[in-house]
């Protein structure tokens, strides 16, 4: 090892999984020891042996203060990770006896011991709180950063209470990911303001929002899931090229991404949905929704879709939905290369079929894939449905069969013998699915 040249060890040092690796790695040899002060990335995450550790011993040495002495103690760093190990994100406000703050490790107060050594290189900054002690205590670490941190570029900061008040704009920040996070911002106004130049947005669980707008010019791509349910969404990014959004049922929601070409949409329904400008340049989309046909319709006119996915959520109450076909597919996605039905959208289409509700018309002709998440309730009508989609898609070249697999192994292998009867020239995968499981592919 020592006779590796200095910066690959360092670029090994710096690539440490924890910090407790690298205080072993200084125990090893002089070499080791001398470089280890130079890593420019590093991660200390309290595991739960620590945790207990100090709770039986509180004359241990506290995880902050461990924090705070080891990262001043480095010059170098560009990167740094602070967080609590997965088996204590678990704990309940039950499992704990008091109100210790000892890792509250987006209090403000302490991020500041140790944050204006290594402020002036920072490039990456992630903080996974302890949410049992986070939760309800609101910390100013936001504020804390922009005064600090003029050239970070990617901010990380799950499960805790942030507030918006002091933040200044920081024009360096292009990547910013809130997860569980209580924001005072119902509005995402500040948001907006403070951070301009974000071209990646991941909000997961960010509450409590009220009228959230995401208006950012610089916005390529976002990762948005509301727990709750908003009066509305609105997205206005010139540039942005891929959507993830998962919402429950806002009053409405406004698209306005000329430019998008990849958006992942669930919604279990939507008041209003408005596109303001046309998605020229959409090509793959997937839609998850109760209403799956009132969505659908709303993408009319988006021709340059190639790559569709439809999964719909059913529920008893709202059996009075229109039930989507493959007809209302063929005529607003004429053009797709490849399409997925997951086992709600599937069963719903099949049983428009059974009713009489898809007819023959012009079909798929560009389409070259398909994939289906099957759950057979009778083969022949199964088996009369995908001779029907064959038929109107006739240059299919592979057919992707999924199987649910609590269906009946005798019928499965009938099943899978009579299907490549009805088209010889595609090829056959096939495979099982179960809910909250991986695929299993047998062929």
């Amino acid at each position: 090892m020592e006779n590796l040249p200095q910066p690959l060890i360092l670029d090994i040092l710096s690539r440490l999984n924890d910090s407790s690796d690298l205080t072993q790695c200084r125990l090893t040899c002089k070499t080791l020891n001398t470089l280890s002060y130079d890593v420019t990335s590093l991660r200390i995450f309290c595991s739960y042996h620590r945790y207990v550790k100090t709770r039986a011993h509180p004359s241990s040495t506290p995880f902050k203060t461990y924090v705070t002495r080891f990262i001043t103690s480095l010059s170098q760093l560009d990167s740094v990770s602070l967080g609590v190990d997965n088996s204590l994100t678990g704990l309940s406000f039950d499992d704990l006896e008091d109100e210790h703050d000892d890792l509250h490790l987006t209090d403000a107060d302490f991020v500041s011991e140790w944050l204006l050594f290594v402020n002036y290189r920072l490039k990456t900054l992630s903080f996974l709180d302890f949410w049992v002690q986070a939760c309800w205590r609101r910390s100013h670490l936001l504020s804390l950063i922009s005064r600090h941190c003029d050239r970070l570029n990617e901010l990380e900061v799950k499960n805790a209470w942030l507030s918006m008040e002091g933040v200044t704009q920081m024009f360096s920040l292009t990547s910013l990911t809130l997860e569980y996070i209580r924001l005072d911002d119902e509005n995402l106004s500040k948001v907006n303001e403070f951070f301009p130049c974000l071209q990646t947005l991941n909000l997961i669980g960010v509450g409590v929002l009220l009228d959230p707008k995401i208006c950012l010019k610089h916005l390529k791509r976002c990762h948005w899931t509301i727990s709750n349910a908003p009066l509305s969404l609105t997205v206005i990014a010139p540039k942005m090229i891929g959507l993830k959004l998962k919402c429950v049922r806002p009053r409405s929601l406004v698209l306005e991404t000329p430019l998008l070409s990849n958006l992942h949409l669930t919604l279990e329904t939507c008041g209003v949905f408005a596109i303001r400008e046309q998605l020229l340049h959409l090509q793959n989309l997937r839609l998850k929704s109760h209403s799956l046909c009132d969505l659908i319709s709303s993408f009319s006119g988006s021709m340059a879709i190639k790559e569709l996915s439809l999964e719909s959520m059913s529920r008893v109450e709202l059996v009075q939905l229109e039930k989507p076909n493959l007809e209302l597919v063929f005529d607003v996605f004429p053009n797709i290369r490849f399409l997925s039905l997951g086992p709600g959208a599937y069963s719903d289409m099949e049983a428009s079929f059974r009713v009489g509700k898809s007819s023959t018309g012009k079909g798929l002709r560009w389409l070259k894939e398909f994939t289906a998440y099957l759950i057979i309730n009778d083969i022949e009508v199964t088996l009369s449905f995908i001779s029907y989609i064959i038929g109107s898609c006739n240059n299919l070249s592979t057919i992707s069969l999924l199987i649910h697999h609590e269906f009946d192994p005798t019928g499965v292998g009938t099943f899978i013998s009579r299907c490549p009867a009805y088209y010889s020239r595609a090829q056959w995968k096939w495979g099982f699915w179960k809910e909250g499981s991986k695929d299993v592919w047998v062929s």
